[in-house]
């Protein structure tokens, strides 16, 4: 029944994204305007979390929403799926992403995130992906957007210890913002590809970490927070309702 239902999905996904060439041949012959660009992409990614809610049975809650601030900040989080690449188009509005260039090769949806905009690196070339990194994130910053980044660099089992890679200090150090830590347990639910099953995702916002710590403070405070939260799903165990086996 789940690979039924994942196969399903895949062929709504195929269907729903197909429904955008519309809007994309729209938007090319006006221009490319970003702020409908932005909307039309939040309205894509809604339509993928209703059909897994609606076909797979895959939900999702939030936890310690008070945590994020009225103002810009930047959010780190775990990066276990692709669920919370598209979730947080939805989850935090005008959010800048920082998403890897490989994800603009996906047919339509490339298009889209492109000029969401997202900030987009090449991790082959590190010395200009940090650079292109502070640059468009303090471009973020002073039009109002909170920044967000996945400093693992790739997907990660829930049960391996978290590692962040080198940048997101410099990121925190150069953007001077109060940083939110978040803790999601979505590698549970959708490992890779469209292999998905039923449950709920947990997105737990974590107390924000100040400005102006050092490196390594910043580093122990946040990754270590991350890391802790973690632990409520470990080691991986489910019972049907998608919480820890006993």
């Amino acid at each position: 029944m789940a690979h039924a239902r994942s196969l399903l999905f895949a062929a709504y996904w195929a269907a729903w994204t197909t429904l955008f060439l519309a809007p994309l041949a729209v938007f090319l012959l006006s221009g490319s305007p970003e702020r409908p660009i932005r909307r039309a992409t939040r309205l894509w990614a809604r339509g993928i979390l209703a059909g897994l809610r609606h076909i797979v049975g895959l939900r999702y809650v939030e936890e310690g929403r008070q945590h994020l601030p009225a103002k810009p900040c930047l959010i780190v989080a775990n990066h276990q799926s692709t669920w919370e690449t598209l979730a947080f188009l939805v989850l935090v509005p005008d959010v800048a992403i920082v998403a890897k260039r490989e994800l603009l090769a996906i047919p339509v949806v490339g298009w889209f995130l492109r000029r969401s905009p997202m900030i987009v690196i090449d991790r082959g070339n590190g010395t200009q992906a940090l650079r292109t990194m502070i640059d468009e994130g303090r471009a973020a910053v002073a039009a109002g957007r909170s920044v967000l980044i996945f400093p693992e660099g790739t997907r990660g089992g829930i049960d391996a210890p978290l590692r962040f890679k080198r940048g997101v200090e410099l990121l925190y150090g150069r953007l001077g913002l109060p940083v939110v830590p978040v803790a999601l347990n979505s590698g549970l639910f959708w490992p890779g590809g469209m292999a998905t099953r039923a449950g709920t995702v947990v997105v737990s916002y974590l107390t924000a970490v100040p400005p102006g710590l050092t490196a390594a403070e910043f580093l122990r405070g946040t990754e270590g927070a991350i890391d802790r939260e973690l632990d409520r799903w470990r080691p991986i165990g489910l019972d049907g309702l998608g919480a820890k086996a006993a």
